[in-house]
């Protein structure tokens, strides 16, 4: 039995390059492009697997204009031998949803369903630099009905048409075993992508790539609905900068370490620099057009949202999740209910802490076969949930788990999905073309193209979905004591969700928990690896010896070299973290790493390169060497100096 190797690649414009058109939407016109960084690590994901299956079919697919061909041809010089591009007009303007309903109607046109006789496996990227949503691999793999593996670092094969994945999760990783065919997405952390050889870019030259309309895939004039800026479920509604409220830097002054960090601690003790706000244009709110207000929520009432459980305990995340929910039901008015899932084992005890911090209603899903989270059963069961309750609005963590949850559930429902939000609003949305105002309408704000803009989505299937970053929302006030309706429900559970299976799953100390707590953070880059990170995690333990509750944390770099594991990564593609004092050691400040420490109370920033980016998003600052600078700072700490805390 014959195995084929299929990668999904998609070229991205860079987010340097990119440019606001006059219609207020991102111009990529003109912009460079490169392939996806993650999607190269899925094109050599791909390759390593064909060391153990050398007769092995190497095929890329891709979606998007005719000059995506150059993405394609550099994966066949890399060792691919057949590509092919869809490449229709009807599909400008796609969200993931359309853009996943389209990749695998794609995929079943060349053969590969489910029920195949030849074996296959999909890798893709876990999620590309202008959208950041990580969705497009779940929907591909709900729509074929195949298992699926995200936020995957490596894959190895037993021979015997099983793969083998670790995958990262909050504070650790798995080991899972999967069947094929099944669909993999791998992270930047994996094998590095090779570089494409002579022999292979003349071989690419010569090579066709065979590009496909959705007429000639088989598209169905109902599926052809579902796709484009019209089909799609959700839009983008606006796009605007994203700019720094922090007051220029207050550089420390002086000759040698000791002088450079006792003029840091004499300006962090007058409170630093103060922000001289500038008098912005206050743009005139327009009057809303005389349409008629459309209510078109049917029946769909109230807020759904899921808990997630790690190590018995609710995870922080999906309590922070209570925050946005109530605001909304708050917005919603009337008699809005926050209802949240709970699934897993010798769970019902856990409503308690539910009912606490907001939730209205808990619906307990117990069952021993649901001990471990799966996103097979867990996305079933939801979805049966959701078809009987009928809300208007879910919410999930953007967590590992929920960020590939959210995406299978939507394509089961049929609604758009919203990633990694900051911000959600209950709000109006203006349709013009059919001279009608639909109120209200969810307004869920994303950070994208490399968190340089933030983007409103508004979503027109019910319910409308959206995952929120975790760190970025408060925990709600507790109550203790308040209580709710439980209920339970009793899901229909399928054999063939449980075909993954969980070999192994191994949590560090510290990570995801530790630092969401943490008052201050100290944080490691580039320039932090010489020694491991050894003065890092002293300065931090340092500070522990105060009774101050500090962490140590690190930017991607890090832990892409292996460093650190990926519980404590800070970013757009780590954690979003909100100390009260954040300590940035060689770190450089790129706008990934900066998106998740916007919500810290003071940053301050260490590196031996006074032009380092970090220092334009600080309060403080310290040019010097990261071997001089911190053990001096630690001594500080052990005769009295905590930062302020």
């Amino acid at each position: 039995m014959s195995l084929t190797i299929i990668s999904l690649i998609k070229q991205v414009p860079l987010p340097t390059e990119m440019r606001m058109g006059e219609d207020g939407l991102m111009d990529r016109t003109k912009a460079k492009s490169i392939i996806n960084i993650d999607c190269q690590f899925g094109l050599e994901a791909g390759l390593q697997l064909k060391k153990q299956y050398p007769d092995a079919r190497m095929i890329v697919c891709s979606m998007g204009p005719v000059s995506f061909e150059n993405a394609l041809r550099t994966a066949l010089s890399m060792g691919y031998d057949e590509a092919y591009l869809l490449s229709d007009r009807k599909l400008g303007g796609s969200d993931t949803y359309a853009t996943g309903l389209a990749i695998s109607t794609l995929l079943k046109y060349l053969g590969f369903t489910k029920d195949s006789k030849d074996r296959f496996i999909i890798f893709a990227g876990r999620q590309t630099s202008d959208g950041d949503t990580a969705h497009v691999p779940s929907q591909v793999a709900e729509c074929l009905g195949i298992p699926q593996a995200t936020f995957v670092e490596k894959v190895t094969s037993d021979g015997n048409f099983t793969v083998n994945a670790r995958r990262i999760i909050e504070g650790g990783y798995q080991m899972l075993k999967l069947p094929l065919p099944c669909l993999i997405s791998l992270t930047p952390t994996g094998i590095k992508p090779r570089k494409p050889s002579l022999i292979g870019a003349v071989k690419a030259r010569k090579a066709e790539i065979k590009v496909l309309s959705v007429d000639e895939i088989g598209m169905t004039s109902e599926q052809q609905k579902l796709i484009g800026i019209a089909g799609s479920p959700t839009i983008v509604a606006a796009v605007e900068n994203i700019e720094s409220d922090r007051p220029p830097v207050m550089l420390a002054a002086g000759q040698g370490e000791q002088q450079l960090v006792e003029n840091f601690i004499a300006g962090f003790a007058k409170g630093g620099n103060v922000l001289q706000k500038k008098e912005k244009a206050v743009k005139e709110k327009k009057d809303a057009p005389d349409f008629p207000v459309m209510d078109k929520r049917g029946d769909n009432k109230g807020i759904l949202t899921w808990a997630e459980v790690v190590g018995g305990q609710i995870a922080r995340p999906s309590l922070e999740l209570l925050t946005p929910a109530k605001h909304l039901a708050e917005q919603l008015g009337g008699d809005t209910k926050i209802s949240t899932v709970l699934t897993g084992k010798n769970i019902k005890h856990l409503a308690a802490t539910l009912f606490e911090y907001g939730s209205d209603e808990v619906i307990i899903v117990e069952d021993e076969k649901l001990e471990e989270y799966l996103v097979l059963p867990f996305s079933d069961i939801i979805t049966q949930i959701i078809r009987e309750k009928k809300p208007e609005v879910a919410l999930f963590a953007a967590t590992t788990a929920g960020r590939e949850l959210a995406p299978r559930t939507g394509m089961k429902t049929g609604s758009g999905v919203t990633a990694d939000c900051t911000g959600l609003e209950m709000d109006i949305y203006i349709d013009r073309k059919n001279k009608e105002i639909v109120r209200p309408i969810l307004h869920s704000r994303r950070p994208t193209y490399g968190e340089s803009k933030l983007a409103t989505i508004i979503g027109f299937v019910y319910p409308q979905i959206s995952t929120a970053r975790a760190g970025t929302f408060p925990l709600p006030p507790k109550q203790n004591g308040r209580t709710g309706i439980t209920s339970e429900f009793k899901p229909v559970l399928n054999t063939e969700d449980f075909v993954t299976q969980i070999v192994e799953t191994v949590r560090g100390q510290g990570g995801l928990q530790s630092l969401f707590d943490a008052d201050i953070i100290i944080a490691g880059g580039r320039g932090t690896v010489g020694d491991g990170l050894r003065k890092i995690q002293e300065l931090a333990q340092a500070l522990r010896d105060k009774g101050l509750k500090a962490e140590w944390a690190c930017s991607r770099v890090v832990v892409d070299g292996g460093y650190a594991e990926y519980a404590r990564q800070i970013g757009q593609t780590g954690k979003t973290v909100r100390p009260k004092i954040y300590v940035a050691v060689g770190i450089s400040g790129a706008i990934q790493h900066l998106s998740g420490i916007k919500e810290a109370g003071k940053i301050i920033a260490v590196n031996n390169n006074s032009k380092a980016p970090i220092f334009n998003n600080a309060d403080f600052g310290i040019v010097g060497n990261y071997e001089d600078i911190i053990p001096e700072l630690i001594e500080k700490v052990q005769n009295g100096f905590t930062f302020g805390l």
